[in-house]
């Protein structure tokens, strides 16, 4: 039986450099666990423009449709800020979405006891907290027809198209209500039903779906109340399900009630290939930082916890993520920090490669 296959894709800026601590993790599983994985690495984003001129190559895009998960750092910089549109990096990774088919964005917010205070709410709102949002990723409004800008009466208008059908919008609910089964049954379903029709079949749908999973506690909330609630008591949340554009924001505001990006990962997934597991793509929530590449100042645990979210979803470890994230956990615990996390004279600071080191101690510990 051949070794599950990841392709790593580190991308631009920082996402090289967490990677790199990454492939550290992926080795101590292959010597210490025996989880061996059949790892290659191709370019993406501005490091894929640099070489092909093009944000990611068709070769890439073949690699990444036959593997069983794809793993990507960050993309972009100021460097390539002048390109046109159609060649950004940011073209790479929704293409990569895109062709492969990746509806399903799951991007957890979840605040360790140890980082509680870096919170941006108080403590008591934060300690503890565990929310897992589910971002429909391949429809809405990013990608609805007819887009673009136009002239109308002398005057430019630019027209972005709010579209889903409700096969989208039950395949997104379904991953939405298996996760909350897994979790605490308890899920929340945001759209604007008020003032948009699309809200109206988002609500419709779900509704629907729901009757599949009748043990799950079903709500829903307009995604603008969501976002103050969001703020407001964030713990009154397990599982939220919402469209592309409001779970790009919603999930954001939820990523600083942690404290710090450095912390987040997410999975995007899609529909069962062939061995059954999902089309899959893990990457940290954080961007490329041009400003500390390069300095050894980059946190790795948002790509860190990314890959135990792979080992989690597609490759049956799930016994394997919680040890990962328990290590981190532990370490955060005893003051290790990168400089994003820096907090008082009882922190230990660490570079970037310090943070896996302690990791990966924490791990040897663990065994």
């Amino acid at each position: 039986m051949s070794n599950p296959s990841l392709l790593i894709l580190p991308g631009d800026g920082i996402g090289q450099e967490v990677m790199a601590e990454v492939r550290r993790v992926i080795d101590w599983f292959g010597a210490k666990r025996d989880l061996q994985f059949d790892v290659s690495e191709d370019l993406v984003g501005g490091a894929a423009y640099d070489k092909h001129g093009v944000p990611l190559h068709d070769d890439t895009m073949a690699k990444a449709q036959e593997v069983d998960a794809v793993l990507l750092g960050a993309v972009g910089g100021p460097k390539y800020d002048d390109l046109d549109f159609s060649v950004k990096p940011e073209r790479g990774l929704l293409r990569l979405r895109k062709e492969m088919d990746l509806f399903a964005n799951l991007r957890p917010a979840q605040c360790f006891d140890a980082l509680a205070d870096f919170s941006s709410l108080k403590p008591e709102l934060v300690a503890g907290l565990d929310i897992m949002i589910v971002r429909e990723l391949t429809s809405g409004v990013y990608f609805g027809e007819p887009r673009g800008i136009h002239m109308e009466d002398n005057m430019r208008v630019g027209v972005n198209t709010q579209r889903y059908t409700e096969a989208e919008i039950e395949r997104g609910a379904r991953a939405a209500f298996e996760l909350a089964m897994k979790r605490d049954k308890k899920l929340c379903s945001m759209e604007k039903a008020n003032v948009m029709e699309s809200g109206i079949l988002w609500r419709d749908v779900v509704t629907e779906v729901h009757a599949d999973y009748p043990e799950v506690e079903l709500s829903h909330m307009y995604a603008d109340n969501g976002a103050m609630q969001l703020v407001r008591a964030p713990k009154q949340f397990d599982v939220i399900y919402t469209d592309n554009l409001f779970g790009d924001i919603l999930s954001d505001c939820a990523a600083m009630l942690t404290g710090s990006l450095g912390m987040l990962p997410s999975a995007s997934l899609g529909s069962p290939m062939e061995n059954g597991r999902p089309k899959a793509m893990y990457e940290p929530v954080h961007g490329s930082a041009p400003d500390i590449t390069g300095q050894g100042k980059a946190n790795p645990i948002a790509c860190i916890l990314s890959f135990a979210m792979a080992l989690r979803y597609s490759f049956d470890q799930g016994e394997e993520a919680t040890r990962l994230e328990s290590a981190i956990e532990k370490v955060l615990a005893d003051g290790v920090r990168t400089g994003d996390l820096l907090s008082d004279e009882n922190s230990t600071a660490v570079s970037t490669s310090g943070m896996t080191d302690a990791i990966l101690a924490a791990l040897d510990a663990s065994l």
